[in-house]
């Protein structure tokens, strides 16, 4: 991403000197050469970069699909069987990874239209986007969640494309509360956890800039929360020292 940040940064450098060189020059057609051989490399590097990306993700489905069913059974898993499978499979999850990409672009383009319209008739109306945005969020989950697990379907049966697809929202059938309320619960988690990392990082970097910590002018001030009386905790209330090594 850093080189196409770099391309993308150079184009429009080039494209502002474009804009303030007169037509017709020598520099405004040097400008322009480089200019279009900086867009070809762009797009070739955006094409292997999604090319790739797309590959990746194929192989690394059909290979944790595999070895996961493999445990579920028992089986023995190792590396020369999960990459024997993936050439057996990767079609019928291309096929339903097209299926899937149209499936959510049509829907895309759907609620694009029907959000317009409701603008265009109804008007713009605070509780009327928020109802919106519900619908589409919820429809959008939807789709997600029957795209991986029809991946998923491509992998373990002979099924690929619509027929996947097919298969796996019969599989969620009457489930959809279910996994919703998992994934909430599952996001939550993440969250928490991030919280978690943030404030032992706190830790870490304070150490590492060799400021030590008063333990217990640190727990007076946490026992503050308790009373009611919060105060801020200043630098020198929970850093003794500071030294260099």
């Amino acid at each position: 991403m850093e080189v196409s940040q770099l391309i993308a940064s150079k184009i429009l450098r080039n494209e502002f000197q474009l804009d303030e060189t007169r037509a017709g020059t020598q520099k405004y057609n040097k400008i322009s050469d480089r200019l279009s051989t900086e867009w070809t490399y762009y797009c070739l590097f955006k094409f292997a970069y999604f090319t790739f990306l797309l590959i990746f993700s194929l192989l690394s489905t059909s290979a944790v699909v595999y070895t996961i069913a493999c445990i579920y059974t028992g089986r023995e898993v190792t590396f020369k069987k999960v990459m024997s499978v993936v050439p057996k499979v990767w079609k019928r999850l291309m096929v339903t990874f097209v299926c899937a990409f149209i499936a959510l672009f049509a829907y895309n383009v759907a609620a694009v239209l029907i959000i317009v319209s409701w603008l265009l008739t109804i008007g713009d109306t605070q509780g009327g986007v928020w109802v919106a945005f519900i619908l589409y969020a919820v429809g959008f989950v939807y789709l997600t969640i029957v795209w991986q697990l029809a991946s998923v379907v491509s992998v373990l049966e002979d099924a690929g494309g619509v027929k996947a697809m097919t298969k796996s929202k019969e599989l969620i059938k009457g489930k959809m509360i279910g996994v919703g309320i998992l994934c909430l619960l599952l996001l939550f988690k993440l969250f928490l956890f991030g919280l978690v990392i943030q404030t032992v990082l706190y830790f870490v970097c304070k150490s590492y800039h060799h400021e030590n910590i008063d333990k217990s002018t640190l727990s007076d001030h946490l026992e503050v929360y308790l009373l009611g009386e919060y105060v801020p905790l200043k630098a020198k209330d929970v850093q003794l020292e500071q030294f260099d090594v």
